[in-house]
């Protein structure tokens, strides 16, 4: 396709060209114009408005501006190898229908490209890190990670399949008042379960079975030894024992959900380096830092923040902030040329504190991007479910997987942009019929294999595509779906560019359309033989374009499912 595109571009320039030449149009360059394709398959292959922007300059009307151009175009043959036809719609809107060649390449090229069908170039390497789900260690992962855990790695498998090198990254907030939370209420439970009746729970403390669980595996595992340490030998010995344990189950959750970090970086582990202490004294020796009322400050508003923020609280303690731009100022010195953080609806107030602190670092705006997610709902029969015995007030990603398996529960999260409220509903999510949209994906990808396993059963053998005779396929629903698969590189690459991983699903759902109307009308192996041979080549094309979309998402592609049988 975006071969085509640029073919299509390059004969426009050089019809604009001849007919400066032959005195034509009047025009001194050659505007930026678009070559883009009609949201309708009536308004041919492509569309430009080369003619809207060359109509000022050449002082005519745009539509006669598309006239001239046309005549250059068709009048004299030019264009013919590529051009069926050329339309002039609306006020001078040009609409190519091309001939049925260019899509026949498009499946030769499907064949031939396998499951890199869909990768580019176009981060030409450049190392990459996206961090995301970097959840407090104080508990299992809630349905909001899940989103971000989707999210995350589908953009992380978008950019890598676009040439850039990706790398995945969990930051671990194991430092703070919510750490010194989690020990107290983890060491509270165990001493309940020891029968010690001076145990309190704290008033604030983190609810939920899961903690309860802990603290009877530590009990199991190390007997009553830590009864009778002091208040605050036992508080530290909790808080580590707890971050140890959910981080261990953060990660098994995360695994199962088909997500691997390349690295987990450790809040901690920046304060005892003394990254943290270093960042603040650069900020300060560069004059980016001032000391008010006790606290030191970020001149942020000096980078595009409303307001300052404080570094060291009064106390002498870093905030948040302070940690953060450590964090960000490691990743770049490990040589990150771009960073993309991916946070949840909450922390919307963060990225122009971050971004300032980051441009007082010397570091280009460019180099940090942050992409906020908005919240999930999850519906069973029509309303919200509120909460779980095993968290508390939170529900476990993990038993969302146990409820609709690993594959919808990503698909569903990916089905919005992450700007927008999610609602998932756990009833269409666990249905086997074609309303749930990842059942509906799969099963047209489990068809594409039924067609090639049936046809091995009749000993008609996949031909090759790279010499068999495609010019059969003329059926509409054959043309719609070439169409479509020839769409993917560049929906891909527009995925990529905008971080934008929900049109993976959407692109999914409209080739299933496609592909199940193509597999009710055009009947493969009762049709001709060479009829046939040009319909397998093509569902095999399309069962490759199905699995690699559903790669991106993270989903897999089942070569057979409930009544996948038919052929």
């Amino acid at each position: 396709m975006a071969s085509v595109r640029e073919q299509l571009r390059e004969t426009l320039i050089a019809a604009l060209a001849q007919a400066r030449e032959v005195g034509v149009l009047q025009v001194e360059s050659i505007p930026a114009f678009d070559v883009s394709v009609p949201p309708e398959q009536k308004f041919g292959d492509f569309s430009s408005n080369v003619a809207l922007m060359l109509a000022k300059e050449a002082k005519l009307p745009p539509r006669e501006v598309a006239q001239r151009l046309v005549h250059q175009l068709m009048g004299n043959g030019e264009g013919s190898t590529l051009l069926e036809k050329v339309d002039i719609a609306g006020p001078g809107f040009l609409n190519f229908y091309l001939k049925p060649a260019w899509l026949y390449e498009v499946l030769r090229a499907i064949h031939a490209e396998g499951d890199r069908f869909g990768c580019s170039d176009l981060g030409h390497g450049l190392k990459l890190q996206v961090e995301f789900v970097s959840a407090n260690p104080t508990g299992p992962l809630s349905v909001p990670h899940g989103r971000g855990a989707a999210i995350g790695d589908s953009l992380a498998r978008l950019l890598e399949a676009t040439g850039y090198d990706v790398s995945r990254e969990f930051y671990i907030n194991d430092t703070g008042s919510q750490m010194e939370r989690y020990g107290r209420s983890l060491a509270a439970r165990y001493l309940e379960l020891l029968g010690d009746e001076s145990a309190r729970m704290p008033e604030d403390g983190y609810q939920g079975e899961y903690v309860v669980d802990q603290a009877r595996a530590i009990l199991e595992r190390d007997g009553d030894k830590y009864q009778n340490l002091s208040d605050e030998e036992r508080l530290e010995t909790f808080t580590r024992l707890g971050r140890e344990a959910n981080i261990t189950q953060q990660r098994a959750t995360l695994e199962r959900f088909g997500v691997v970090f390349d690295e987990w970086v450790s809040e901690k582990s920046l304060h005892d380096s003394g990254q943290v202490d270093d960042v603040i004294k650069e900020l300060k020796a560069a004059g980016h830092a001032y000391e008010n009322e006790g606290a030191l400050w970020l001149r942020a508003s000096a980078f595009g923040d409303d307001k300052d923020r404080p570094l060291v609280r009064s106390n002498g303690q870093p905030t948040y902030i302070a940690a953060d731009l450590a964090y960000h100022r490691d990743k770049f010195e490990r040589g990150f040329e771009r960073v993309i953080d991916i946070w949840g609806p909450d922390h919307h107030g963060y990225i122009a504190r971050t971004k300032a602190g980051v441009r007082a670092l010397g570091y280009p705006d460019e180099a940090l991007e942050v992409l906020i997610f908005q919240h999930v709902t999850l519906v069973l029969e029509g309303r919200a479910v509120k909460g779980s015995k095993r968290a508390g007030q939170i529900i476990l990603l993990d038993e969302v997987m146990d409820e609709v398996g690993i594959d919808a529960s990503r698909f569903f999260f990916l089905m919005r942009g992450a700007n927008s409220p999610l609602e998932f509903d756990l009833e269409l999510a666990t249905k086997q019929e074609r309303e749930n949209p990842v059942y509906y994906v799969q099963y047209a990808h489990a068809r594409t294999c039924s067609i090639l396993r049936e046809a091995e059963k009749r000993g008609v053998a996949l031909a090759d595509p790279q010499t068999t005779d495609l010019t059969p396929l003329k059926h509409p629903l054959e043309i719609a779906l070439i169409r479509k698969l020839a769409e993917f590189p560049e929906e891909v690459a527009t995925a990529a560019e905008e971080q934008a991983p929900h049109r993976m699903t959407r692109f999914a759902q409209d080739l299933a359309a496609i592909f199940h109307g193509f597999y009710r009308d055009c009947h493969v192996l009762n049709a001709s033989p060479d009829v046939a041979a040009a319909r397998m080549v093509l569902a095999n094309a399309a069962g490759t374009v199905f699995r690699n979309v559903l790669h991106l998402i993270g989903v897999s592609a089942p070569e057979a499912m409930q009544r996948d049988d038919e052929s």
